[in-house]
């Protein structure tokens, strides 16, 4: 009998479902769902899916680990989300790291539960990041110094939005956005309010029902090296001051 088997008995004894509902909601006989749960037959990969997305838990995870060693009923709970992640380990069991480039950017927003679109990223791994889950997203524009674009953030995966800490940084995959890197503080316990280092973007919030995956910040990889004249967010916060100064004076004179 093989791990998968096990799983899917396990997952369906846990909720307490039949046998016939869960082949009639997989749109298969309980003659064919039988042998999936005894190990008699393989399941392919149309009823993998479908049985992926009925327990929210990622094929991969069902055919390489044990889930009743999993806490699923502590793990993120957002609208329309996956309850866990697709994972590429080393021949080792080692978690690698995915890298997201910039190319695949937007393609992650309707792949990031994708096992296929996972597997198919690049892969790194940092010695010093072992506790958790870890991916890197690429960074787009100036919001948040120093960080700039062609940068990437690595993040931890974060499993309850409850572990969401006012004013760290986290990237966010969201409905609306796709990936965004920015400092978040709760607003209540059904949203976030996103702010940026760089004061020339205002904050805004995002409802937690919007929100598909929360990483918290790890490490940054910088592709290019610093300039000495690399704007900081206490510059620009200074230059914005200097020039409503300068404005004001000139108002002054003409009032």
């Amino acid at each position: 009998m093989s791990l998968f088997s096990d799983n899917i008995r396990n997952l369906r004894m846990s909720k307490k479902i039949s046998q016939e509902k869960l082949a009639v909601s997989l749109t298969i006989t309980r003659g064919r769902y039988v042998k999936y749960e005894d190990g008699t037959s393989e399941a392919p990969y149309e009823i993998l899916k479908k049985i992926s997305h009925y327990y929210h838990i990622s094929i991969d995870l069902l055919l390489s680990v044990d889930v009743r060693k999993i806490p699923l009923d502590d793990l993120l709970k957002l609208e329309d989300n996956r309850i866990l992640l697709p994972i590429t380990v080393d021949n080792k069991g080692e978690n690698f790291i995915e890298v997201v480039p910039h190319k695949a950017r937007a393609g992650y927003l309707t792949g990031y539960s994708d096992p296929e679109f996972i597997e198919s990223l690049q892969h790194i791994s940092l010695p010093w990041l072992r506790n958790g889950k870890f991916r890197a997203f690429p960074v787009e524009g100036d919001s948040m110094p120093p960080h700039k674009s062609g940068f990437f953030i690595v993040g931890r995966y974060i499993e309850k939005l409850g572990d969401v800490m006012d004013g760290k940084t986290y990237i966010l995959l969201t409905k609306n956005e796709g990936i965004v890197y920015k400092r978040l503080n709760k607003n209540g316990k059904n949203a976030l309010v996103l702010h940026s280092d760089n004061a020339y973007y205002k904050s805004y919030e995002v409802k937690a029902s919007e929100i598909l995956e929360i990483w918290e910040f790890a490490c940054s990889l910088a592709t290019e090296e610093f300039r000495p004249d690399d704007l900081n967010p206490e510059s620009l916060k200074d230059i914005i001051m200097e020039l409503r100064r300068e404005v004001k004076e000139v108002k002054d004179k003409f009032l």
